[in-house]
């Protein structure tokens, strides 16, 4: 992308869905690019979140054809009606879709594959959650996909480090950039906190409790055994 991921339209963020591949819209909005020929501009910019919840943009375009053009035109599913914004894009001679959306799960973002169309099985990315880290992994097949006129591009920002990608990292940014007529592979791994994972101060405070309720009984106890309750003698 050549410029930064837009501000998208403020959603109440909701509890992400975990520890499971998830296939994501990018790659199946990708794919769109092959049902439209070659000459298509299929970008995808997302942001994930600490809470494991997604931002993120999606333009879908084909150059203009004319004033009326309205370039490739996306229907959201109905279920995401109300948390996907839909606009008309229109730049360097592209006409088409422009999507944004925020607060969303690994299971909604799944459930936008429907508005790429038949998208297939030459498209996929899953994201797993393993602890402290995730592994991104997935492929991108063009190899029926002219050159003329083909801009293909995905980035994806995480909340902590990039440990190893064989796409372009920057400050958290992964960036990869697909070549018509071939199949590209995407590969990361990613450290940042579990959000779901107990934080250490919790864990100490818990523990600090539990060990002063045992450390009170304890005592109690002791005090019984060591002064029996005197009871007075009835003659």
């Amino acid at each position: 992308m050549s410029s930064p991921l837009p501000h998208a339209p403020h959603r109440r963020p909701r509890a992400a869905t975990r520890r499971r591949a998830v296939p994501l819209l990018m790659l199946a909005v990708l794919l769109v690019g092959t049902l439209l020929g070659g000459c298509a501009r299929v970008r995808t910019a997302l942001a994930v979140q600490p809470d494991d919840t997604v931002v993120g943009e999606i333009v879908v375009a084909t150059p203009e054809k004319g004033p009326d053009d309205k370039g490739p035109q996306i229907t959201v599913p109905p279920a995401l009606a109300g948390d996907v914004d839909v606009s008309t894009y229109r730049q360097d001679g592209y006409t088409g879709s422009l999507l944004r959306f925020s607060g969303l799960t690994f299971d909604q973002v799944s459930t936008l594959t429907g508005a790429a169309g038949p998208a297939g099985d030459r498209s996929q990315l899953t994201l797993h959650r393993a602890g402290n880290r995730v592994q991104v992994s997935g492929k991108v097949d063009l190899t029926t996909v002219p050159v003329d006129k083909a801009d293909f591009q995905l980035k994806i920002s995480f909340p902590g480090q990039v440990i190893d990608t064989n796409g372009d990292a920057e400050s958290g940014t992964i960036s990869w950039t697909f070549t018509p007529g071939e199949v590209g592979d995407i590969s990361a791994t990613v450290a940042y906190p579990d959000p779901n994972a107990p934080s250490p101060v919790s864990w100490t405070l818990g523990l600090g409790a539990l060990v002063a309720v045992a450390a009170g009984a304890v005592v109690v106890m002791a005090r019984r055994t060591r002064n029996p309750p005197l009871t007075r003698s009835i003659r």
